[in-house]
């Protein structure tokens, strides 16, 4: 009561003087009175309680409105009142959660605080923290005062404290968990609605057969209608007049009355389309190119009708609408594949459906206002729909239109060029990535039948085309496609490698006494989309952070080769005993690592710089730890950094250089000759690193390459040897006197 009658006088100076000063002291009361009266296990009647706390949030909301002060100042100087408040009723759940329910809090610098105060690593601002967020990411969840944005910092912190404390607060690994799962789900249920939803239905409604009596035929007649008035003269430019017509004749059949009928009506249009196809293709002795111009004949005219009703639907500013249509539309056509995929099985033809994807795609992506509006979300449409029917157990008699269609050079220009702030080359990743995945396990076990290796092929083109094109994105997502492409796949993953970007100019990798250390380029650090950091299991990253900064625990270091290993129940389905996925974050995690406590001793990466080390300690437990697959797998890692002059490919070369020099056996040496070599003698593109590491190797007396037994075990493989080192140095300068011992490998 006392605390009541101190807000009453705060208020009443605050009337009285009209000073802010007095505003800012009634503001800072009610905020003390809420801190100290809602104070757990006060012996006070719980309506007395509730009655308490509405007196002193009536008199906040009063100053917020927008008569008074507004909701953004005093929101201000609420959060201030609440970091200044004293520490035994600081933190105080109820208050605050009363305070945060009637937005009175400005939740952005007051996660800072929360965040900043649970740095010190107080107990009982942690256990506040977790109230807090358990309250309303987990228990109230539906209510959506807070969102995990709202309290990015804090969740930031609890989740670093969970990870990497010793003894974690009771239940906060489980909070931080579910925290997880919390937001995942609403991800997946935000994808799953809107556009993406439309999709979704329109795959499930393809199914549904039970169709009102005479839609087919209604559906047959306006169908052959449609496409006599699109092949007639009178048409209009872009079959416009025609259009307007049959929206009429649509219309006269009632067939726009519902979304049910239009949906069904696009069903039944696109298997009657599919239908004519088949018969098509099925007749005998028939010039192929007449089969498809019989066949395109339909489904042009299909294709246009889509492309018209989409542009049409709704207002001319009303994208919504259009996009759904374009939605439901591929969702329907997708439908249809897959149960035809499904029931024809090996007799599928991907003829129509790659007819309709493309030609719709180039329908929508042509030059017009009114579809220019809706460019992007044709594009996520389409990247959507592809990511469902992308060449696996679902439809992999699809994949050739699959492939043809994700390498059409529109869908390319518009996904990696035309779209602004490169939006889509995450989704472009994301379909290359699908597609090495499939091609992995053959791959993998060299099953290179004819019909998966004009796949390889086709998918060696499109490398091709984006490394002269686009050199830029493979620059930026070679982790992610080196992490699923096989270690076999040298060519493929080469191709990746030898990107760079186009404003530079690559120095000669041939020329003599080229100093990489001194190259402007080499000090910076390369883009990477990739959070490998993230890829690492928490338990085993806690335990790696520590090595890193105190080399301790000592056990990390015999453990590690078990922690890089594939469960029994998975090691089945990846193929290998290792996984390859850990092995990649965790080379490029303590590189990375390396690179920045070496710049903050004020060196650059060398020879003597990586040496001694906790970074290089893991490296060279890795190399003489490991059996022969492991190593390999780990000196791959390290190669696949090995591209154009940045601070990354410095590391990593002088990393592979200095364990050949320390190796404490031929064998390790064998095997990072064997990686080097084997990216060499495949046909070029080959990258850059690669190359100034090798002919470093070679030339390099330090290294005593010619010396080794394995180069000279036999001549077959000494000549191997000779010759790409002739090639590797074509441009070189005679060979030095202290390298006179060697044999004649360079060009005299």
């Amino acid at each position: 009561m006392a605390s009541l009658n101190q807000l009453l006088d705060s208020l009443h100076v605050a009337r009285t003087s009209k000073e802010v000063s007095a505003v800012i002291v009634l503001i800072g009361k009610a905020v003390e009175s809420l801190l100290e009266g809602l104070t757990p296990g006060l012996q006070t009647e719980p309506e007395m309680l509730a009655r308490f706390r509405d007196a002193n949030i009536l008199v906040l909301r009063a100053l917020a409105d927008q008569r008074a002060y507004g909701p953004n100042w005093t929101g201000r100087q609420v959060t201030m009142a609440l970091v200044e408040a004293r520490d035994d009723i600081k933190w105080n759940i109820d208050a605050v959660d009363s305070l945060i329910r009637s937005n009175l809090i400005n939740l952005y610098e007051y996660d800072k605080c929360l965040a900043a105060c649970m740095e010190s690593g107080t107990t009982s601002v942690i256990q506040f923290a977790m109230m807090l967020v358990k309250i309303y990411l987990i228990d109230d969840r539906s209510n959506a005062h807070i969102i995990e944005s709202d309290l990015f910092g804090t969740i930031e912190v609890l989740s670093k404290i969970a990870n990497h404390s010793r003894t974690p607060p009771d239940g906060l690994v489980q909070l931080v968990d579910m925290i997880k799962m919390s937001s995942e789900r609403i991800e997946h249920d935000l994808a799953m609605s809107g556009p993406t939803a439309q999709l979704h239905s329109g795959i499930q409604q393809a199914r549904e057969f039970e169709d009102p009596p005479g839609l087919l035929e209604k559906t047959e007649f306006l169908l052959r209608e449609w496409v006599n008035m699109y092949h007639s003269p009178s048409a209009g430019k872009d079959s416009t007049k025609a259009f307007t017509i049959f929206v009429q004749q649509m219309n006269l059949h009632g067939l726009l009355k519902t979304d049910d009928l239009i949906t069904r009506f696009f069903r039944m249009s696109t298997q009657m389309c599919v239908d004519l196809c088949y018969r098509a293709l099925a007749e005998q002795n028939n010039n192929p190119t007449l089969v498809r111009a019989k066949c395109f004949h339909t489904l042009d005219a299909f294709v246009r009708l889509i492309a018209l009703l989409v542009k049409h639907s709704g207002d001319q500013q009303n994208t919504i609408t259009k996009v759904n249509l374009l939605n439901k539309v591929l969702g329907i056509v997708a439908g249809v594949l897959l149960i035809d995929h499904d029931v024809r099985a090996t007799d599928f033809q991907q003829v129509p459906y790659h007819r309709i994807f493309i030609m719709l795609f180039l329908e929508l992506n042509a030059p017009d206002q009114i579809l220019e509006t809706i460019n992007f979300q044709v594009l996520t449409a389409y990247c959507n729909m592809l990511s469902i029917l992308k060449p696996a157990k679902v439809a992999p008699g699809f994949a050739y239109a699959w492939l043809e269609i994700v390498s059409h050079r529109v869908f390319i220009g518009r996904i990696l060029s035309l779209t602004p702030q490169q939006k889509g080359w995450p989704m472009y990743a994301q379909l290359l990535t699908a597609l090495f995945k499939f091609l992995s396990p053959f791959l993998r076990n060299a099953e290179l039948a004819k019909p998966v290796h004009r796949l390889y092929r086709g998918t060696l083109r499109v490398l091709l085309v984006l490394l002269h094109d686009f050199p830029e994105f493979l620059c930026d997502y070679h982790y992610g496609f080196c992490d699923v492409i096989p270690p076999n796949c040298i060519q493929m993953r080469n191709l990746i490698l030898s990107a760079f970007p186009r404003n530079m100019r690559l120095p000669d990798p041939f020329t003599p006494n080229l100093k990489v250390d001194m190259l402007p380029e080499i000090s910076i650090a390369p883009r990477m989309v990739t959070n490998f950091a993230a890829l690492i299991k928490p338990s085993f990253k806690k335990d790696l952070d520590s090595y890193l900064k105190n080399r301790a625990p000592v056990s990390f270091l015999s453990e590690l080769r078990t922690n890089l290993q594939n469960t029994s129940s998975n090691a089945a389905d990846a193929g290998m005993r290792y996984n390859i996925s850990m092995i990649n974050a965790l080379v490029m995690y303590v590189g990375t690592q390396a690179i920045q406590f070496i710049r903050a001793k004020g060196h650059s990466p060398s020879m003597s710089s990586i040496a001694h080390s906790s970074h290089m300690d893991i490296f060279q437990n890795l190399a003489v730890d490991m059996d022969t697959e492991g190593r390999y797998l780990f000196l791959n890692c390290i190669a696949n950094q090995l591209r154009y002059p940045n601070s990354h490919t410095h590391y990593y070369s002088c990393c592979l250089l200095y364990l050949f020099a320390e190796a404490n056996t031929e064998a390790i040496q064998e095997q990072i000759t064997r990686v080097l070599l084997e990216r060499l003698i495949v046909n070029r593109p080959h990258p850059w690193g690669l190359l100034i590491t090798f002919i470093e190797l070679i030339k390099n007396p330090t290294f005593k390459f010619w010396s080794h037994e394995f180069v000279h075990c036999a001549p077959e493989i000494q000549k191997l040897f000779e010759s790409v080192a002739r090639s590797c140095m074509v441009a070189s300068q005679p060979r030095q006197e202290g390298a006179a011992d060697q044999p004649a490998t360079t060009a005299e």
